[in-house]
């Protein structure tokens, strides 16, 4: 019992382990805004300035602005972008592969149709978005992201949905008259708690992906705009003189990737099966 419990204990232990950096980074790049040391906009040192130049712990972008400020205050909308994007792109994905599972003629449009969609890449993808959307900005690039992510997910979720679909609980409730959204919502979606945590921290990632490319391209956040993205691209001409213009925001932005998808994956139920000794 007590070999049990400290098991347990260790688990938990490791599950808040991986979990943590998640929050902490998020929550980090949520509050940055208010606890950046400088303006975002104000310039407070030469132009690439070195780092722990002029009171400026990584030193100055091309303009010459806090690149410390500008980090802190370039992630919110990023994460808060990405976890719409996210829970979109699950929840639609969830949805449409549970219908799929149970009604199959729909369950072979949705796969077709996502076949298509998946042909576009990526780029083009936000490119043809945000450019027929004038003004669009921030939500053109995450309706951009959420058309991009949604053909990937549903197939993942209808397989999950498949044998949940045919099993005999399910087809009893069907055969007892309940009605499409019942299954969908009490028989189906409670049964795929792991695989859609899973594919939420994935679908995660690739928004980052996204998203970040979009302001590389300078199809979503403008100029003067802090945004890590932007940070990137803005300042890669001087990479030699200020390398932590473009070093720190691309390694945070590759941080929230890896610690959002480590805490999806430590949150998903553990579903596998026990050993059994045959005697």
């Amino acid at each position: 019992m007590r070999e049990k419990t400290a098991r347990a204990g260790v688990g938990r232990r490791g599950v808040v382990l991986r979990v943590l950096p998640a929050l902490l980074l998020t929550g980090l790049a949520l509050v940055g805004p208010w606890i950046a040391p400088h303006a975002v906009d104000v310039p407070v040192a030469a132009p690439y300035a070195e780092a722990g130049a002029d009171q400026a712990l990584l030193g100055g972008d091309q303009l010459g602005r806090d690149v410390l400020s500008r980090l802190l205050a370039g992630g919110r909308e990023l994460v808060l972008s990405s976890l719409l994007v996210a829970v979109l792109v699950t929840a639609a994905a969830a949805i449409l592969g549970a219908i799929g599972a149970l009604r199959p003629f729909v369950g072979r449009i949705v796969e077709r149709t996502a076949d298509v969609l998946m042909l576009l890449p990526a780029v083009l993808g936000i490119l043809l978005v945000t450019l027929s959307w004038p003004g669009g900005g921030r939500l053109a690039v995450i309706a951009a992201a959420v058309v991009l992510g949604v053909p990937y997910a549903v197939r993942l979720a209808a397989s999950a949905a498949a044998p949940v679909a045919e099993a005999g609980y399910v087809e009893a409730a069907a055969a007892g008259g309940e009605r499409l959204w019942y299954l969908v919502v009490r028989e189906i979606l409670p049964n795929l708690r792991a695989t859609l945590l899973a594919l939420f921290g994935l679908r995660f990632v690739a928004a980052v992906y996204l998203v970040a490319t979009a302001g590389f391209l300078q199809v979503g956040p403008q100029p003067p705009a802090a945004d890590w993205a932007l940070m990137i691209r803005e300042n890669s001409p001087g990479i030699l003189l200020n390398p932590w213009s473009v070093v720190a925001p691309s390694i945070a932005i590759g941080l929230l990737a890896l610690s959002v998808n480590l805490a999806a994956a430590a949150l998903a139920p553990q579903t596998g099966r026990k050993a059994v000794t045959v005697l």
